[in-house]
Order: C-alpha cells, then structure tokens, then sequence
C-alpha cells in the first residue's frame, strides 16, 4: 500500500459546545441536545438532519437494503448497487464480496483471497480470515453444531453483531442513518465530513461498553482495517467511502482498481 501522510502526533483538543455548535436547540428543534452540566453532551452532538439540505426522512428508522445517508438518501446508485442488491439485508451486502459464487456461503480460503484483493498481505489476509472464521462461523451456522470447516452463512449474518460498535447495523442487519450520521455529528471535526486517525480514535473510545472487551477489539480491528484498507493520503477518512463500506460496494471498486493497475505493471 502507498504510504499516506505521517498521523499527527498527538490528538486534537475536545472541543466545547460553543466550538462545536452555535445552535440554540432549544428555541430550534423544540428540544435540547445538550446539558450544561454533563460534559460529554456538550461534546458529542447527535445528528440532526436538515430539511432545506437533504431528502433523508426518518433518519432514526433502519432501512433494510439501503446505506442512506444525508447526502445519498437513496444509498448506493453507481452500477445499480442498491437495485441489484434490494434482496438482501445492508450487512448481507457487506459480505456479499467475499461470496464469490453467490451461494451464501464464506469460506475462510474466499475471506482470506477476498481481503489480499483489497490490498492486505498474505500473511495479514490468512491471519485476519482465522480470527473472523473462528470467532463468527458458529453463530451463523443453521443447526447447533458447530461447522468443522468454519464456513459463515450470510442467510444469519446479523447474529455476528458485536457491542462497542456504532449500531449503525442493528440486530437485524438493517441500516440506521441516524447511527452512520452521529459518528460524523460527534466525533468529526466541525464543518468537516471526514474521521482522521484520532477522531476515530475518539469514536473508538467514545462507543466502548463496559464489561465488553470482545467487543472492544472487534471494533478496533475492524475499524483499524478499513483504515489501512483506505490508507487516505490526507490521513482523512470520507464519510461517502465509509457508507460504501458498510454496503461493501466499495470493496468491489477497490478490488477492480488494484486489479487493474497490476494488469498495468
């Protein structure tokens, strides 16, 4: 992977409410999102969305074949993504690139080829598919016994749902605008549609439950991958990369683009 820019070195300073947001909630929503006393309410604002600036309605209700957001209501449209893909659940969609003969079925030989595709080493790749396969191949399975080839099935995707994440997905694989949005709302810097390193950091620590370790490392994992797979010049993840992430149409454009310049080479 071409290097990206040096991480600064240490984090940016938490911002206050006035910093932050200059809306007076209150007298604009008919609601507060803040409490003067408790800190952490100044500093994580939830998202509220902006009728004069976006078609996207009931942000909070989970859409079930559809990455919405402010900017792509309608989610994915380059090559007909969300038309091609409305059979199937935002996370199923996810996956979908690492089931390439579409049977619903991962294994862990598709996963480890799936992820050198996106640019990670062998090594990394045969690592990286042990750890998924062997943590989320069970819950996944249609019977109780387990799957002596450690297969994962997309039909039950959403029981590999884990804590400390964004709930973005919720337990049914769905996809909630309103949770996509919030971690831009809360942890990006204002005036800003983008994570760098530390604010995802700050998003990292921000969303961990306590007694929930497991889920703390998936997070981290899962998060510290898709920013080596993105590996951003500016050091600055886009939030339309990351929506494109979490329906995998993004994972499809990068494997053709890798695949194209080594064909070049």
């Amino acid at each position: 992977m071409a290097p990206g820019r040096i991480l600064d070195a240490s984090p940016p300073k938490l911002l206050n409410r006035d910093e932050r947001d200059t809306v007076d909630d209150e007298s604009e929503y008919g609601f507060t999102r803040t409490i003067s006393e408790v800190l952490v309410t100044q500093q994580r604002l939830p998202f509220v969305p902006d009728a004069t600036k976006t078609r996207l309605e009931h942000a909070g209700t989970a859409r079930a074949n559809v990455a919405a957001s402010a900017e792509h209501p309608d989610g994915t449209k380059e090559d007909d993504w969300a038309a091609r893909h409305q059979h199937q659940t935002v996370l199923q969609q996810h996956v979908d690139f690492f089931d390439p003969d579409r049977d619903g079925v991962i294994w862990p030989l598709d996963t480890l080829i799936g992820l050198h595709k996106l640019g990670f080493n062998w090594v990394l790749s045969t690592i990286a598919a042990i750890v998924i396969h062997a943590q989320f191949s069970y819950p996944t399975q249609p019977t109780y016994l387990p799957d002596p080839l450690f297969r994962i099935y997309s039909a039950n995707i959403h029981k590999t749902k884990h804590g400390s994440d964004t709930d973005t997905y919720d337990n049914e694989g769905r996809f909630i605008p309103q949770k996509f949005e919030d971690i831009f709302a809360k942890y990006a810097q204002p005036g800003k549609d983008t994570l760098s390193f530390w604010d995802l950091w700050n998003a990292l620590k921000g969303q961990r439950l306590h007694g929930d370790p497991f889920g703390w490392a998936n997070a981290f994992a899962e998060w510290g991958a898709t920013y080596l797979m993105l590996w951003p010049e500016d050091g600055e993840m886009k939030k339309e990369d990351l929506r494109r992430v979490y329906d995998g149409s993004l994972f499809y454009t990068i494997a053709e683009r890798r695949a194209a310049k080594q064909k070049n080479h």
